[in-house]
């Protein structure tokens, strides 16, 4: 029987995260593309000198009041604003009815990585004063960012961002072991073998950073783990083809006895290291959200500065 609510677990009909992705991608995209066009176009400028870069003919453009680097403040104002409509949704209940938690937390992140190098942009990659240090406290929150956002994918949960049970999660790990013995590819001594895991207890008696670290490195090693896998199951032009098993073969139910197995891996993993992510990720939120309010605070006061004093 089935384990209730666990839609995240369970192969889906259709892909009801594809839109989302298209848009996320889209955003990450358009980001990147703009940044780099920036940078490539800027590069003769950002490494001369103080004393040099007035004699450049590109100053008036990319200087912090220049016409380009002007609207790069602007945008970085308005990525600013952006990152702080994830944390408000929560405090506004008609903004928390507006799509998935997980959804803004996607695009928050984004918004919170591109932040940083349009800001060091705007201001021509010369931090100083208040803005220089608003600037290394959004690079530090940034940072604490793609760890948040690491820590907060580990903790599972189903469709309506409600975390799952470990009832529920274990259910469901049985479910995937049943569904691998009845396949009849992979040998259980060699799921076992490849990959083992720790058991809860085990990373229940961990310091807290050597489990963050030994979760992290599980993830990094299961793509590796997968290929050894496959490559079992290959032979001759197949294992070339697959690039020693790193990349999926035309056989459908070899693959679909590998995807098993990463999801039961991945499971796996979860469910021998939720206690320690929950706590993790509260932990996370002690030092992220200081870090936040503080670059808010130096943002607004450097915004200001700028407006009363003219320099614009």
């Amino acid at each position: 029987m089935s384990a209730p609510g666990l839609t995240t677990f369970a192969p889906p009909l259709a892909d009801p995260e594809r839109w989302h992705r298209v848009r996320l991608y889209t955003a990450a995209i358009l980001a990147i593309v703009l940044l780099a066009a920036i940078g490539l176009y800027g590069a003769d400028y950002y490494v001369l000198g103080a004393a040099d870069r007035p004699f450049s003919p590109k100053h008036q453009l990319l200087k912090p009041s220049g016409r380009i680097g002007n609207k790069l403040g602007v945008l970085g104002v308005a990525l600013f604003l952006l990152i702080f409509l994830y944390p408000l949704r929560k405090r506004v209940p008609w903004l928390a009815k507006k799509g998935k938690s997980k959804h803004w937390l996607d695009f928050h992140v984004v918004a919170g990585l591109s932040a940083p190098v349009v800001i060091a942009f705007h201001s021509s990659f010369k931090f100083h004063g208040i803005a220089g240090i608003a600037f290394w406290i959004m690079v530090a929150v940034a940072a604490s960012g793609i760890i948040g956002r690491y820590i907060y994918a580990q903790v599972p949960r189903s469709l309506d961002s409600a975390e799952i049970s470990l009832k529920e999660l274990t259910a469901t790990e049985s479910e995937l072991g049943a569904e691998l013995a009845a396949q009849r590819i992979l040998a259980a001594d060699e799921l076992q073998r490849v990959l083992r895991m720790p058991t809860s207890d085990e990373v229940r008696r961990m310091p807290l950073y050597r489990a963050l670290l030994l979760m992290i490195a599980l993830d990094l090693a299961r793509p590796f783990q997968i290929a050894c896998l496959r490559r079992r199951l290959l032979h001759g032009s197949g294992l070339v083809m697959s690039l020693g098993g790193l990349l999926s073969t035309e056989n459908p139910e070899i693959e679909r006895a590998i995807e098993t197995a990463r999801r039961k891996s991945s499971l796996s993993k979860r469910v021998a290291f939720l206690s320690r992510t929950q706590q993790v990720f509260h932990l996370w939120h002690v030092v992220h959200r200081p870090f936040s309010y503080s670059f808010a605070v130096l943002a607004l006061v450097h915004i200001a500065v700028v407006l009363l004093l003219g320099y614009y």
